[in-house]
């Protein structure tokens, strides 16, 4: 049950993310899971486990992790589709 509570906290993320930076249009919700959870392990690497928690996830460092994320995959995606 933990799983599923991992994904669905994941997309949830994902879905943020890509909905601060505006990029998120495209992304399905499997690229909103991914985001979402190598977001929560970049942004709670670098920042920490500060804040509240949801399945295992500690939100204001998942998003802020998603947002880099979405950033950086959109930037090298726009670079690569422009030659």
């Amino acid at each position: 049950m933990g799983l599923i509570w991992s994904l669905i906290v994941g997309a949830i993320i994902g879905a943020i993310a890509g909905a601060i930076t505006n990029r998120g249009a495209a992304m399905g919700w499997i690229a909103n899971i991914a985001a979402g959870l190598i977001g929560a392990w970049i942004g709670q690497g670098l920042l920490g486990t500060w804040g509240p928690s949801l399945a295992g996830m500690a939100l204001i460092p998942s998003i802020i992790g998603a947002i880099i994320l979405v950033l950086i995959v959109s930037l090298v995606v726009g670079r690569t589709s422009k030659k």
